[in-house]
């Protein structure tokens, strides 16, 4: 396994792999690798030639009171994962290299990002869409693989990528749980053991809102104070709960053809995120 810290270096890698007709996986992570990362690695490996995993913890899309600087990082332990893959690059530009001092420009979308995370995160998706752009332009990737737990980011990052007629296909791979339920995050590692159970309570929630519209609910306040109640009850703290259509992100009030989940919730020092299909 290459790994590669320019992004001259890393467009020259991705330039030889297209002159030799050989296709490119790419999956972005900001590292402290779990298995959601790696099923990505494994979507990207099935459908290309060649895979790309870059690692950057990228400060632009975090607040001024967010978790830059206490993120988890584990550089070795991630090659290690990476290697036992056969991932064939790993590509981790330092900043200085990937945000010089002159660099000025956003790549911005409106209308998805005003939604969910958008509303509470300022500035967040501009951090991700301009990142993205610039990964994308240092590996050429014609696939690209994005967690579904991200769900609104996988939306935004589709529209860019379409919007700005980039010939890359954009991927979304299933979320990963653990054995209750809770969805896989290198955020989980902030997670007391006090606060381990509580966590578990967003999947109850999300499970308990498809049965609740399986069985026929169509009121969306109703389903979604189900929800809230139940998380509530474990002690988490809500930062939003919403049913909403999964094209647009709007919230609905009744649910008809297709409705999906989406939960951000603070247990402990945790901001954890995740969603589902309910219907459609």
């Amino acid at each position: 396994m290459q790994v590669i810290k320019t992004i001259a270096e890393m467009q020259q890698q991705s330039l030889d792999w297209k002159r030799q007709g050989l296709t490119i996986g790419f999956v972005p992570t900001m590292g402290y690798l779990h298995e959601g990362h790696l099923s990505l690695i494994d979507l990207a490996s099935e459908r290309c030639d060649k895979v790309v995993v870059s690692i950057f913890v990228n400060p632009k899309q975090f607040g001024p009171n967010e978790d830059f600087t206490n993120y988890p990082r584990d550089e070795d332990g991630d090659l290690a994962e990476l290697k036992e893959r056969n991932v064939d690059v790993a590509f981790l530009p330092p900043e200085s290299e990937f945000y010089p001092e002159s660099f000025e420009t956003v790549v911005t979308c409106t209308r998805l990002p005003a939604h969910l995370c958008g509303l509470r995160r300022k500035g967040h998706f501009d951090g991700v869409t301009t990142v993205v752009a610039k990964l994308f332009n240092a590996t050429m990737p014609d696939v690209a693989v994005f967690g579904e737990k991200d769900y609104q980011q996988l939306l935004v990052l589709q529209r860019m990528t379409r919007d700005l007629n980039l010939p890359i296909e954009v991927l979304g791979g299933p979320t990963i749980r653990e054995e209750d339920g809770l969805a896989m995050s290198s955020r989980n590692a902030y997670l007391a053991p006090e606060d381990r159970k509580a966590a578990a309570s967003l999947f109850a929630a999300l499970q308990k809102a498809r049965q609740l519209v399986t069985s026929g609910m169509v009121d969306a306040i109703m389903v979604r104070q189900k929800m809230t109640d139940i998380i509530e009850q474990a002690g988490g703290k809500i930062d939003y709960v919403a049913i909403l259509d999964p094209h647009d992100l709007n919230e609905l009030e009744t649910i008809k053809d297709k409705a999906h989940a989406a939960v951000a919730v603070f247990i402990g020092s945790a901001r954890l995120i995740d969603n589902m299909r309910l219907k459609g």
